[in-house]
């Protein structure tokens, strides 16, 4: 090693860089791969347009990989180890766009709010540190919590399926059934030419789904985390490292045993495909939405402004004001170009940094070897179609530990907040969760509300969000305090 260059900015064998920009592209592939395939279903998206989420995916993580870590002109790019993934704080907005507007209609909303957001980060991205004092660790591990929760719905009805089908709004539109209700009149006057309404037609779903909860489904999934957990277990090192990824190969393999799984799409798919933008839809801005995808912005870049202090120590390479800017401006482009490319908002993925701690390797030029890797992945559209062959009970079983493990980091963040001198902190905690399980547990609460605010208010991390920030507004006021958002960052990246 050169000892007049710093570890971070070291230039390492190209072998050596390979390996460890797999290492690190493996440990981060089934959480990449998680959110296109959440969506993409709860969009009711065809096979072949979910594949192509999955290759787009991939290839806007490598790319905005390579500017966060390689750094792009004196705005971009904070130049540390930084992989980039899709944040699963975004999840919970996007399938409720997608429940209440399935299909293309919501994938051009959820598109052009991405692209609204993405904006807003950009121009904001300076000021994002001034607000920290708003987002200490009580607040920041409270949402954590909430969006690993709030995702665990996902994850089993992955297991169980839908009791019902096929899928529908579970709020109806006042427009949809004002349609209907007129269509009902016409059809009903004498002399109508219209054909009468079927018997029992409705806005909601009401055909039973014979194949929810099959135990073959159920067995595959429970062997799925069954392998998670005894490699998680019994493997050492990098095999421990990406225990999920395994288990998801057995369960694939295990699937395709069982007549579950075959490769009929992937043997249609290209070899080779670029990944233009607006293949899927033609964005929509709809600025209530591009409000609440911007809220969740703003948690993930206080939560990427913690990593990012704790990765400069890890390093040993300080991060001052300026490239703590340049950082968050990065998260900011990242999820503009996942709107124009129609993936979604882009952040650091904790995991990543946690494995610069296990390895030692600090060189950022290994996880711009990562991001060519994951661009390269992307432009391979039999990757995309064989990923979305696998059922959905194999990522069912991945995805009880992967969402799991959100709800963990913000556990772990809450185990550094001071409970026992500050009896406030309980409350704010136990109040904001609580809110933000309301659409969760009563999907129906808003069915009185004007319709309009719909999409703010069914998203218990927005509201749980609200909660928080007030809620420790009044209790312990605006206190900046970046020693404890640091100490945070790294319980939210220890392993």
């Amino acid at each position: 090693m050169n000892p007049t260059v710093h570890p971070v900015d070291e230039r390492l064998p190209l072998n050596r860089l390979t390996a460890l920009g797999l290492q690190h592209v493996l440990v981060m592939y089934a959480g990449a791969i998680a959110v296109p395939l959440i969506v993409g279903r709860a969009l009711n998206l065809a096979p072949d347009q979910v594949a192509m989420l999955i290759s787009a995916d991939l290839f806007c993580c490598g790319l905005v990989t390579i500017i966060q870590a390689l750094g792009l002109t004196p705005w971009f790019g904070i130049r540390l180890p930084v992989m980039m993934g899709v944040t699963f704080a975004s999840v919970g907005p996007m399938v409720a766009i997608a429940s209440s507007h399935p299909g293309q209609e919501g994938a051009q909303l959820i598109f052009g709010s991405i692209i609204g957001a993405g904006l807003v980060s950009i121009l904001i991205a300076p000021v994002v540190s001034r607000l920290l004092r708003f987002f200490p660790p009580v607040v920041t591990g409270t949402l954590i919590t909430v969006i690993g929760v709030s995702l665990m719905r996902v994850g089993i009805n992955w297991i169980f399926g839908n009791p019902v089908g096929p899928t529908a709004p579970t709020v109806i539109d006042p427009n949809h059934a004002a349609w209907l209700a007129a269509i009902g009149k016409l059809s009903a006057a004498p002399g109508s030419a219209l054909p009468a309404l079927p018997k029992g037609l409705a806005l909601l779903p009401s055909m039973p789904n014979p194949k929810y909860a099959d135990l073959m489904g159920v067995g595959v999934a429970a062997l799925v985390l069954a392998s998670i957990l005894l490699i998680a277990k019994y493997a050492k090192g990098f095999a421990a490292n990406i225990s999920v990824l395994l288990g998801i190969i057995i369960g694939g393999v295990v699937s395709v045993a069982l007549g579950m799984m075959n490769f009929d799409k992937v043997g249609k798919a290209a070899w080779f495909d670029l990944v233009l933008p607006f293949e899927i839809a033609t964005p929509v801005f709809d600025p209530l939405l591009i409000f609440t995808m911007t809220v969740v912005m703003l948690v993930v870049m206080i939560e990427s402004t913690g990593m990012f202090l704790a990765l400069g120590e890890m390093t040993e390479k300080p991060v001052d004001r300026q490239a703590l800017t340049r950082g968050l401006r990065t998260d900011g482009l990242g999820t503009l170009i996942g709107g124009l490319f129609n993936t979604f908002p882009y952040t650091s993925f904790s995991q990543n940094v946690g494995l610069v701690a296990v390895t030692g390797v600090r060189s950022r030029f290994v996880c711009v070897a990562g991001g060519a890797i994951l661009i390269v992945l992307g432009l391979l559209p039999k990757m995309a179609a064989l990923v979305e062959s696998l059922p959905t009970v194999v990522l069912g079983g991945a995805g009880l530990v992967m969402f799991g493990m959100v709800a963990t980091t913000g556990i772990r963040i809450l185990g550094g907040v001071d409970f026992k001198n500050n009896r406030f902190n309980a409350l704010i905690v136990a109040i904001s969760v609580g809110i933000g399980m309301i659409p969760l547990m009563a999907p129906n609460f808003r069915q009185w509300m004007p319709h309009a605010i719909h999409p703010l208010i069914e998203s218990g991390i927005l509201l749980s969000t609200i909660a928080a920030v007030l809620l420790n507004l009044f209790f312990n006021g605006a206190r900046h305090d970046e020693a404890a958002i640091t100490a945070a960052a790294r319980q939210a990246d220890a392993h």
